[in-house]
């Protein structure tokens, strides 16, 4: 009898732990995401140069006295952001972009914390183990690596001109997308029936492969936006659907050597967000299209992709007419990771049997 619930008990634990450890990984995602809002916001408050130091650990207190708060101040007043443009800032507008600068630092580093001790719970109690465990721990290494990332970013920022690396500025955001996603596939796996197959009886051949070239434009997307926002390219051709006219205005390849256009030139720059845009426009609808005939239990979450592809190019639209207003420019910045999310949804359930 007692073997009997012993053997229960134990059959119990192993199907709510893989349960347990995709809810965990799920809510990291959350955290990500809401990283992510408060780090476009930084950025679009030019509130990103307004802490000047790397601390990792102390750097999570902040100021609690008139004296450190001035310290920190003498440190910015230091900095080619206050010489060249904000010369004339007092000290209660310097604690306002710092908040947004150190409240964007600790949520990295409460993600930290929500991934590590959990990890070592489940890892003691020997819920998380073999490739799975080897995988995890390889997120944590990226989010520990994408903290750096973005102390670099910061750092480009410091020095000559008060503007950070747009190249950094893509590889914090695309890495960002990177971890998001992974942990997002590595959860919807878990999450899935034991008894299901990877290969899905239903959707074809092409549509999978349709499906995983959309995961891969929608993330060169993300990183043609990190583009767009390092060199302020949303400032300019504020018209839709022309450029100010013109399909691809005249000023597009002005810059030398020719590669240069597609980093640097604000034209170039906004002329290819653009373009992935439309393509998108094009490929998703018949992505979903083909996805709702092939495999109807992916069909929710397809449908749920078109939706809000409408809901994402509207918000980049109005951001652009409006001259990137902070509340648009934020938002469509956070709909990206949903766009992001969602595609990889609808890749995973299509390699499920139905």
């Amino acid at each position: 009898m007692m073997s009997s619930l012993s053997t229960a008990n134990k059959i119990m634990n192993e199907n709510t732990a893989p349960r347990a450890i995709a809810l965990w990984l799920l809510v990291c995602c959350a955290m990500v995401f809401a990283t992510l809002i408060i780090g476009g916001v930084t950025r679009l408050t030019h509130a990103g140069l307004s802490i000047v130091e790397w601390q990792p650990l102390i750097g999570a207190l902040p100021p609690l006295t008139e004296a450190h708060w001035q310290e920190l101040f003498a440190k910015y007043q230091l900095t080619p952001e206050f010489r060249l443009r904000n010369h004339d800032m007092t000290l209660t507008g310097f604690q306002f972009i710092f908040w947004w600068e150190w409240a964007h630092r600790l949520s990295g580093r409460l993600i930290g914390l929500v991934f590590f001790l959990p990890y070592l719970w489940f890892f003691i109690r020997g819920q998380l183990r073999g490739q799975l465990a080897w995988k995890v721990l390889g997120f944590f290494i990226l989010g520990g690596l994408q903290g750096a990332m973005g102390w670099y970013m910061v750092k480009s920022g410091l020095v000559d001109d008060p503007r950070v690396s747009q190249y950094r500025l893509a590889a914090h955001l695309g890495l960002a997308f990177l971890i998001f996603g992974l942990m997002l596939w590595t959860a919807l796996g878990i999450l899935q029936p034991r008894h299901s197959t990877i290969t899905a009886s239903t959707t074809s051949r092409l549509t999978q492969r349709l499906g995983v070239a959309l995961i891969g434009l929608v993330f060169i997307m993300v990183l043609s936006g990190a583009l767009v926002a390092g060199i302020h390219a949303g400032l300019a051709y504020n018209t839709f659907p022309l450029m100010n006219g013109q399909f691809l205005p005249p000023e597009s390849f002005v810059l030398t050597p020719l590669w240069l256009n597609f980093f640097s030139n604000m034209a170039t720059v906004q002329f290819d967000h653009r373009l992935i845009a439309w393509l998108l426009l094009g490929l998703i609808p018949w992505f979903v299209w083909r996805v709702s005939n092939e495999s109807p239990a992916a069909r929710p979450v397809a449908t749920g992709l078109l939706i809000w592809l409408g809901i994402q190019v509207g918000l980049g639209i109005s951001t652009l007419l409006l001259r990137v207003p902070v509340p648009l420019a934020a938002a469509h910045q956070a709909g990206a990771m949903i766009l992001f999310g969602l595609v990889l949804w609808v890749n995973h359930a299509i390699r499920r049997k139905n």
